[in-house]
């Protein structure tokens, strides 16, 4: 495709955030950087790019470039879970760091033409329209994609009711609603909750891989997928989710607390 040209600026960038997720799995991350860094060179402020890299980044204990590409994610697309969560990480970490002037300390943060603003959620590999270009977009399907993730975001909402009220049937089906119109971090491990209660381990399972995708450090993630597998007895892969976690939170109880079940089992 290099050889192409300019044509192929799109599908190249696709593959290059492939790559470098692929690459972030793998424990890569300066090989993921220099990835999502060519990537956003060929397609500027493309979600997914943007939010691997900060991962990398923070895996690289760079926080200040990563908060400023969880920034940047949010200025594309304000619902972006993991860009929120990973602001609130990196915000604390910064803090804890540099003090409360942390904020001087930062590089400068772009700033996101309207054009790219709200272009996309997250979609899935097969979603239509999946790598449209930045500002292509007609101002209806703006529209209709604004309106689509609000009606998400209403959909999640009734799901939380839902748990409350304990009918956690129910709240899968809003969760599964929610999750046709936005593919977000949060409706997929609150799905992945009622799964759990309702001793669906395998569906549980998938909605944190889902969830991890989107956010690879995602602690409720992390901790329901090892909870499901703990049951279907996966224990090695179990084992290796809270270690995981731990390198995030080293102090979270409920995480110490199921590997040292791990260990016995």
């Amino acid at each position: 495709l290099s050889r192409a040209g300019d044509a192929t600026a799109e599908e190249r960038s696709v593959l290059l955030a492939n790559r470098a997720a692929c690459h972030l799995k793998d424990g890569a991350c300066s090989l993921c950087v220099a990835d999502c860094t060519s990537a956003l060179e060929l397609v500027p402020f493309g979600i997914k790019p943007l939010l691997r890299r900060a991962a990398a980044y923070e895996a690289l204990e760079r926080y200040p470039l990563a908060y400023v590409d969880y920034k940047t994610a949010l200025q594309v697309d304000c619902s972006v879970q993991a860009a929120h969560d990973g602001v609130n990480r990196m915000t604390k970490a910064l803090l804890e760091k540099d003090g409360v002037n942390w904020r001087q300390k930062l590089p400068p943060i772009p700033t996101v033409p309207v054009s790219a603003q709200m272009r996309w959620s997250i979609p899935s590999a097969q979603a239509p329209g999946a790598n449209t270009p930045p500002g292509t977009a007609p101002k209806g399907e703006r529209d209709e994609t604004a309106a689509g993730m609000e009606r998400a975001k209403l959909l999640k909402e009734e799901g939380n009711e839902f748990v409350k009220k304990g009918n956690h049937k129910k709240a899968v089906e809003k969760y599964s609603e929610s999750l046709k119109l936005n593919k977000e971090c949060a409706t997929y491990t609150n799905r992945a909750l009622c799964y759990l209660t309702l001793k669906q381990y395998k569906e549980a399972a998938q909605d944190c891989t889902e969830a991890l995708k989107l956010d690879p450090k995602n602690v409720k993630a992390l901790y329901r997928r090892a909870q499901a597998l703990k049951e279907l007895k996966d224990y090695k892969s179990s084992i290796a989710d809270i270690k995981s976690l731990l390198k995030t939170e080293p102090k979270n109880t409920a995480a110490l607390r199921l590997l040292q079940e791990l260990n016995r089992a």
